[in-house]
């Protein structure tokens, strides 16, 4: 578990369900995840992700409900 330090740099992530995140800049990421937005202070990542994560479903259920 990671501490909830104000002073630590995050990198906003995503996964290949376009699924978002913040993972700590200091360590290598996780598998599956990506860089996909603002590197900067957890206030600062979560209000991005807040802002661009406007459908939190995940990309697999988007296309199965758009072809239905």
């Amino acid at each position: 578990m990671f501490q909830d330090d104000d002073n630590r740099s995050y990198v906003v992530v995503m996964n290949h369900e376009e699924q978002y995140s913040i993972w700590p800049a200091d360590r290598d990421l996780p598998a599956g995840w990506e860089q996909n937005g603002p590197t900067g202070s957890k206030e600062e990542c979560l209000a991005h992700i807040k802002q661009v994560w406007t459908d939190m479903r995940p990309l697999s259920l988007r296309r199965h409900m758009a072809a239905h």
